[in-house]
């Protein structure tokens, strides 16, 4: 089934429309427009398939779009409750069902909570080279990880990304405290990863 597109006109959402039915209306780079799969509205430049089509060249990225410091903190507080949620349930039903012994319950539920670092790092690298591009906490914040284009980065990046935030970690976590100093808002491992932490351009 062909792609169609929701189109806002004079401010009001209409369509679905056909690619035809786009190039009647002559859109414009920036109108904004949505497909049934998209969560939110992007201008019609953002959109890869939109540009490749209608010649749009592809915007660059502005600054006021740049994920702030507070906005990473929050998610990743977020990610670390989703993941201990997770890992609290899973601990608490292979004691209860599989463990009788009270002292092997204390073990066993303390090492699997004890893996919830390497989950939560496995956990991003997926998810941030998703097509999401971000995880469950970047998502609630509206934010997303992107290359320095401002696309979608591979799995190689996000590894690197994920492993680099330890020289971000030490010493002080300094490699963080550099996001207050520069334009684009980047800490160390997105320096070195060529990264950015970007805002979703909401309709």
């Amino acid at each position: 089934m062909a792609q169609t597109y929701i189109l806002v006109i004079e401010g009001k959402p209409q369509g679905p429309f056909s690619i035809d039915q786009l190039k009647d209306l002559k859109v414009k780079p920036t109108d904004f427009i949505k497909t049934p799969e998209m969560d939110d509205y992007k201008e019609a430049q953002e959109i890869a398939e939109l540009r490749t089509l209608f010649g749009f060249a592809k915007p660059s990225l502005l600054m006021q779009y740049y994920g702030s410091f507070d906005q990473r903190l929050l998610a990743s507080v977020l990610d670390w409750f989703i993941l201990f949620g997770v890992f609290v349930i899973i601990a608490f039903i292979v004691v209860l069902l599989f463990i009788q012994d009270k002292e092997t319950r204390i073990i066993v539920s303390f090492s699997i909570l004890g893996v919830i670092p390497l989950a939560k790092v496995i956990y991003h690298i997926v998810m941030e080279s998703s097509a999401k591009q971000a995880t469950y906490g970047k998502q609630m914040l509206k934010i997303k990880v992107v290359d320095i284009n401002g696309d979608r980065i591979s799995t190689g990046v996000a590894i690197s990304r994920n492993l680099l935030k330890l020289l971000s970690a030490l010493p002080f976590c300094l490699g963080y405290v550099i996001a207050f100093f520069n334009k684009k808002q980047q800490c160390l491992h997105d320096m070195l990863a060529n990264t950015l932490v970007i805002k979703e351009r909401l309709f």
